[in-house]
């Protein structure tokens, strides 16, 4: 069953982001576009132009030609934005650089993308300088706060439209995936890539522009960039940018910057209902808060359905990935039907569930997800055999994950082909263990994987992490994973750990625990 999409305004995502820019700050120069909590900095839509203009002029003195890579290594800022909309204004690729992805990714990116320079800020010129040597490789590190504080670079508002306009098609972000092995590959997205999926947030969320976001997801990952900028971005709206998350300050800062929505990862939403007062008093000030919204990895419906009970705000579940410019799946806003357990329908692109062929599988058989439309990734960068192995000839992405595809178009992921354990031959979804351990009421994070077996080729183990100070035994869990899924299902072994290791999206990864505990 192929899903058939709600229909896109086909006005905004057929341009670039720099006619975007000068779209919202003709129309609206001094609407709010950006508050960063931290120093109290407000961005107009105006203000926007100006400090992308500035950087982009910054970087033309500096010989940076259009097209040319421009790495930006920065924590979350209002300075962060101006530099990434500043090499998306001037033509120049925008590469993120993700700043926890260790020393050796970190030096294999920038030498991979051909940037010309990094824009950074102070606090991570150690690293970067680090992670340079280690590649071999000797770049220009340009503290982009200071550069755009400069005086003496003056504001030329006129040069960087007549100096180059960009256009829809052209190469707009380059971000690596956090592959669990082997080198990271590098997703190239054109900036109407870009936009199509401030789009489908748009579409999907109802946004417009009395509506206000609260990011607290990074900007070197796709979720936070897409979802939570470009969707602000395309409809009009504004963002409450920390520089991180932070649980215990997470609630003021909804009520105090009148926020009306966030965007979450599953492991922050479980932070988040463990940290709530018993009593619930965390509801208060929430009026304008219409919805939360939970992508990067499943959220367990008993996870889900707590946060909702305790705080009062329903979660939209959804799904995305870095080849779509983000999101491709969400479940409708209330009073629409919300599946729990699902990452919803598809919105401003075509989902369909394929055999091994690609071929369409019939009403709730299992498949790979494909996805299709104007989101979709232009390629991997200087990766010919890659793109070809995702990218189907007409035009569909292979993501890679499993699923099923309800009469109503609702889609139901039950894994990852790489990441399923085959146990005497029967195929085991790892969320269905997930969930079981997520219904204890004391476990904040669970991931269950596989490891190699004499016997039954795999066996299932799982890591968990669990509230401090709790009484919590692997024979308790186990006990319970029976009940629910019975003996063989549940796992030989429970691991217990502090945190449960992630990539840069919060999304734990199974197989860094295979490799700790076991080899596949």
């Amino acid at each position: 069953m192929l899903h058939e999409t709600p229909s896109r305004p086909v006005e905004d995502h057929r341009q670039s982001v720099q006619s975007l820019i000068d779209k919202r700050a003709d129309l609206h120069p001094d609407a709010i576009f950006l508050i960063d909590p931290e120093t109290g900095m407000v961005l107009t839509y105006e203000g926007l132009r100006k400090c992308a203009v500035k950087t982009a002029a910054m970087l033309s003195d500096r010989g940076v030609q259009p097209g040319d890579s421009v790495a930006f290594a920065m924590s979350n800022s209002h300075e962060a934005v101006s530099v990434l909309f500043g090499i998306l204004y001037g033509g120049f690729r925008a590469t993120a650089v993700n700043l926890v992805s260790g020393m050796a990714t970190i030096g294999y990116v920038l030498d991979h993308s051909e940037s010309k320079l990094v824009l950074t800020q102070g606090e991570h010129r150690p690293l970067l300088g680090e992670a340079m040597a280690d590649a071999g490789i000797d770049l220009e590190l340009i503290d982009a706060g200071a550069a755009l504080a400069d005086p003496s670079a003056p504001l030329r508002d006129h040069l960087v439209p007549r100096h180059y306009a960009s256009g829809p098609d052209d190469d707009g972000l380059l971000m690596y995936t956090s592959g669990t092995t082997g080198r990271p590959k590098g997703v190239l997205l054109s900036h109407a890539n870009l936009i199509a999926g401030g789009e489908n947030a748009m579409i999907a969320h109802r946004l417009g522009p009395d509506d206000r976001a609260l990011c607290v997801l990074p900007l070197y990952h796709i979720n936070g960039l897409c979802v939570t900028l470009m969707g602000p971005l395309v409809s009009g709206g504004s963002v409450v940018m920390p520089h991180r998350f932070s649980a215990s300050k997470f609630w003021d800062l909804l009520r105090e910057q009148s926020c009306t929505w966030f965007s979450v990862v599953p492991t922050q939403i479980s932070y988040l209902l463990h940290g709530a007062p018993g009593d619930g008093g965390a509801r208060h000030g929430l009026g304008r808060v219409r919805f939360g919204r939970s992508a990067s990895a499943p959220l367990a419906p008993d996870v889900q359905e707590a946060f909702e009970a305790c705080f009062g705000i329903p979660i939209i579940e959804t799904m995305g990935l870095t080849e779509t410019a983000a999101q491709i799946l969400s479940n409708p806003l209330p009073p629409g039907t919300r599946k729990i357990g699902s990452p919803g329908i598809a919105y401003g692109n075509e989902i369909r569930i394929g055999d091994d062929n690609q071929a369409e599988v019939p009403v709730s058989e299992e498949g790979e997800v494909l996805v299709r439309g104007s989101n979709v990734m232009k390629l991997y960068f200087k990766n010919e055999d890659a793109t070809r192995q995702a990218l189907t000839d007409d035009g569909w992405l292979r993501t890679g994950d499993l699923g099923r595809m309800d009469t109503d178009g609702y889609v139901f992921i039950t894994g990852r082909l790489k990441e399923l354990i085959i146990k005497g031959g029967e195929n085991i979804a790892p969320r269905e263990i997930d969930e079981a351990l997520y219904s204890h009421p004391n476990v904040i994070e669970a991931a269950a994987f596989a490891c190699a077996c004499p016997n039954y080729g795999q066996r299932i183990e799982a890591g968990v992490a669990i509230d401090e100070g709790a009484n919590v035994s692997e024979t308790d869990l186990l006990a319970l994973c029976e009940k629910r899924l019975g003996k063989f299902k549940t796992p030989d072994r429970i691991h217990f750990l502090r945190e449960l290791p992630k990539g840069p999206s919060g999304k734990i990864q199974r197989l860094k625990l295979a490799e700790l505990f076991g080899q596949l």
